[in-house]
C-alpha cells in the first residue's frame, strides 16, 4: 500500500524495517551511507517487511519515509572527532545528536530536521541506530571514497547486520547479484563503474 505525501510523491508503507545510506557519492567520503547500504544489498537478502534505500541527499522529503517506519537504521559518514575510517555504532537519542554535531554537509542539517519533525509529529521509529565513519576527505568534487573509509564498508555492512539481527530481522547471505528489480540506487553510478569512469 502506498500513501501519498504532501508533496505528491507516494511512499510504500509496506515495510516495517528503513536502512537509511545517506551522503553524496560525488564528494568522496561522503558517499560512505550510499555505498554501505549498496554493498549491503549486494551481500544480503531481507524479509518483505525490510526496505532498503538510497536516501542521498533529499533531506526533508525523506519524512515521510521516516515516519512510515518502526525501526530506522542509518548508515553515513559522521564527523566524531575521530581518526579518519574509524567506525561507531550509535543507538537511539545518540543518534540524532550525532547527526546534528560538527556536520560533515548540509544533507545532515537537513535529515536532523527529518528527525526532528518525525519526534514532534509522534511518529518516530520506535528503536533507531547509526552506523557511521570518520571521513578523511570530502573536497574533492568526482573522487571516490578514500582507502581508510572504503576499507571501513565490509565491516559497516556486517554492523548494520548485527543491528538487524538485535531487532529480530535476519539477513540471507545471497548466492547470486541481486536483479534490476532489487537494485538501491542508480547501477550506472555504482561504485566500480563511477571509479572506473573518473579521468585521471
Amino acid at each position: 500500500m502506498a500513501t501519498e505525501t504532501e508533496t505528491g510523491g507516494l511512499v510504500d508503507n509496506a515495510f516495517e524495517t528503513l536502512v537509511l545510506g545517506l551522503g553524496n557519492i560525488l564528494w568522496a567520503d561522503e558517499g560512505f551511507g550510499v555505498r554501505a547500504v549498496e554493498a549491503l544489498n549486494e551481500a544480503y537478502r531481507f524479509p518483505s517487511g525490510v526496505r532498503l534505500m538510497d536516501g542521498g541527499t533529499q533531506g526533508i522529503f525523506l519524512l515521510p519515509w521516516v515516519r512510515a517506519a518502526d525501526h530506522l537504521l542509518i548508515l553515513d559518514a559522521i564527523d566524531f572527532g575521530l581518526e579518519p575510517g574509524e567506525l561507531r555504532v550509535m543507538y537511539q537519542e545518540d543518534v540524532p545528536r550525532f547527526m546534528g554535531v560538527k556536520k560533515v554537509s548540509m544533507h545532515q542539517a537537513g535529515f536532523q530536521e527529518v528527525l526532528m519533525s518525525a519526534q514532534l509529529s509522534g511518529q518516530f521509529p520506535g528503536k533507531i541506530a547509526l552506523v557511521g565513519v570518520q571521513p578523511e576527505l570530502l573536497d574533492d568534487y568526482g573522487g571516490s571514497l578514500r582507502q581508510c573509509v572504503k576499507d571501513r564498508v565490509p565491516e559497516a555492512v556486517e554492523a548494520a547486520v548485527t543491528v538487524l539481527r538485535a531487532w529480530g530481522i535476519e539477513a540471507e547471505p545471497r548466492t547470486e547479484p541481486p536483479g534490476p528489480e532489487d537494485r538501491v540506487g542508480p547501477g550506472e553510478l555504482g561504485l566500480a563503474a563511477y571509479e572506473n569512469g573518473r579521468s585521471s
